[in-house]
């Protein structure tokens, strides 16, 4: 919306005090036109806040990844061998999610920190590649591009799912399968067949989409917490004195992102 009024109507702005983002997109859309010096007002990026990344992205996830593959493949998880790509805080919530119901679970992470983490909560770290040949599913949860490549896909074993939690629909490369030797075979709402020439075929859900967003219900309490630091921002933003906030993006203050009710105080 920011984008088509800055594009349609910028006079609207003359009557706009500021712009609260919680999409990674629009944030990434504000940041361009903050570096370009085309943002007419302040804007607050609610999607980096404490409480949109360790409860929404942390928590939801954990719940709703079960869920996008029970209603779109059918998966029974004990036993299966998964390799969860990235382990921020969607990774956490789905691998963590996993282990619980019985999976191996494989994290592949470039980040030294979050690789520290995965190793020191019981997770096994490898590179994609030397798993993808054994993996019963791969989930990606980077929010980068091109995490899981043709090369991979061509490797991985007869009735590999392949589906991405990330923030965007570019972590699995879906252009690369959209080959003439490749056999697309739809088989219901959010679920393809990908047949390869020797009758090998992968599972992918939401053609690369993000799968809860795609096939699953978020669990309304997450979304609350959410609206609710968005509300706190637009609040921030409107009572503001004249001259605290200039003209570019700001992350929420960590005193409003903490400023919600603890659990035992809500009756």
């Amino acid at each position: 919306m920011t984008h088509w009024i800055y594009k349609k109507y910028p006079h609207l702005f003359k009557k706009v005090k500021g712009i609260v983002e919680e999409s990674i997109t629009g944030i990434h859309r504000l940041h361009h036109l903050s570096k370009a010096g085309k943002l007419c007002v302040p804007a607050i990026n609610v999607n980096d806040s404490v409480t949109k990344q360790k409860f929404d992205n942390l928590y939801c996830c954990r719940e709703s990844i079960l869920d996008s593959l029970k209603k779109t493949a059918d998966i029974m998880f004990g036993g299966k061998q998964v390799a969860v790509c990235g382990y921020g805080e969607v990774g956490k919530g789905c691998s963590a999610a996993l282990k619980a119901m019985g999976s191996i679970v494989y994290v592949t992470e470039i980040d030294p920190i979050c690789a520290l983490q995965a190793c020191m909560d019981g997770f096994r770290l490898a590179k994609l590649g030397d798993v993808v040949r054994q993996v019963d599913m791969v989930i990606t949860c980077t929010g980068n591009k091109n995490v899981v490549v043709r090369e991979h896909m061509d490797l991985m074993k007869n009735g590999c799912v392949v589906c991405n939690m990330g923030r965007s629909n570019t972590e699995i490369d879906v252009n690369s399968l959209r080959t003439p030797e490749l056999v697309w075979q739809h088989v219901r709402a959010q679920v393809d067949h990908i047949i390869w020439p020797d009758g090998k075929r992968i599972v992918l859900l939401a053609e690369g989409r993000v799968l809860n967003l795609s096939s699953s219900t978020v669990p309304i309490y997450v979304l609350s917490i959410t609206a609710t630091t968005q509300a706190l921002a637009l609040i921030e933003l409107f009572n503001a004195p004249e001259g605290r906030y200039k003209q570019d993006v700001y992350l929420l203050p960590k005193k409003l992102g903490n400023n919600h009710y603890p659990l035992s105080e809500i009756g």
